[in-house]
C-alpha cells in the first residue's frame, strides 16, 4: 500500500506541476504576448500553440484531481491491518475532523473548484473558440469568460497550496488567526484576478 500511495503521490505532484505551470503560463506569459502578436502573426502561431498547451493544462488537472482523491482515501480512510474506514489521521483527538485533514480538505476544496473551471469552463470556450464554432461577435464574451475564470484559478491556487501543504510542512492550525489570514487571503486573490481581466485584456 505505501508504494501505490508513492506511485500517486508522484503522479499528484507532477500533474500539479504540468496544471499548475500551464496556468502560470497562460495567465502571466500568454496574455502578454498574444497582446503584442499581429492578426497575421496569431493565425501561424495559435493553431500550433493552443491546442497543445490546452491539451496539457486541462489532463494536467484531470490527472491531478483524480490522483488526489485516490490519495485522500489511501491516507485518511486506509489503516494497514485494519482495511478502509476513517482512521485517525481523519479524526481529532476530541472529535470531528483533525487538523490535518480541514487543512487537506480545504486545500481539496479550492483544487476542486479550479478542476470544474477547467473542464466545464474554459476548456468549452476555448474549444469553441478553436474549432471555429464560434466566432465573431460572440467570441469576445466567451473569450473574456474563459480568461476571467482562467485568472480566478492562478489566484485560488495560492490558497489551494496552503491547503494541501500547511498542516504538514508549517505547522498551522485550522483555526482563528491562521484560518482567518487564509481566507482574507483567497478573498485578496479573487480580488487580485478580477483586476488583472479588467487591466491587461482578455486572452486566456
Amino acid at each position: 500500500m505505501s508504494k501505490l500511495e508513492f506511485a500517486f503521490r508522484w503522479i499528484h505532484v507532477i500533474s500539479g506541476i504540468t496544471w499548475i505551470g500551464m496556468l502560470y503560463f497562460f495567465n502571466f506569459v500568454n496574455t502578454q504576448l498574444q497582446g503584442k502578436l499581429d492578426d497575421a502573426t496569431k493565425k501561424l502561431v495559435n493553431p500550433q500553440l493552443m491546442p497543445r498547451t490546452l491539451w496539457w493544462f486541462r489532463w494536467g488537472a484531470m490527472a491531478t484531481f483524480l490522483s488526489g482523491l485516490v490519495l485522500f482515501a489511501s491516507i485518511y480512510f486506509y489503516t494497514p491491518g485494519l482495511g478502509f474506514g476513517p482512521n485517525l489521521l481523519l479524526q481529532g483527538v476530541e472529535s470531528g475532523l483533525s487538523d490535518r485533514a480541514r487543512w487537506i480538505s480545504w486545500g481539496m476544496l479550492f483544487g476542486t473548484i479550479m478542476w470544474f473551471n477547467v473542464w466545464f469552463i474554459i476548456w468549452p470556450a476555448q474549444k469553441g473558440l478553436l474549432s471555429g464554432k464560434i466566432t465573431g461577435e460572440a467570441a469576445g464574451p466567451v473569450r473574456a469568460r474563459a480568461g476571467k475564470f482562467s485568472r480566478i484559478n492562478t489566484y485560488l491556487s495560492g490558497p489551494m497550496l496552503v491547503g494541501m501543504l500547511g498542516a504538514n510542512h508549517a505547522g498551522l492550525r485550522f483555526t482563528y488567526p491562521h484560518l482567518a489570514i487564509l481566507v482574507v487571503l483567497a478573498l485578496l486573490g479573487v480580488h487580485a484576478a478580477l483586476f488583472h481581466v479588467s487591466k491587461v485584456g482578455q486572452t486566456v
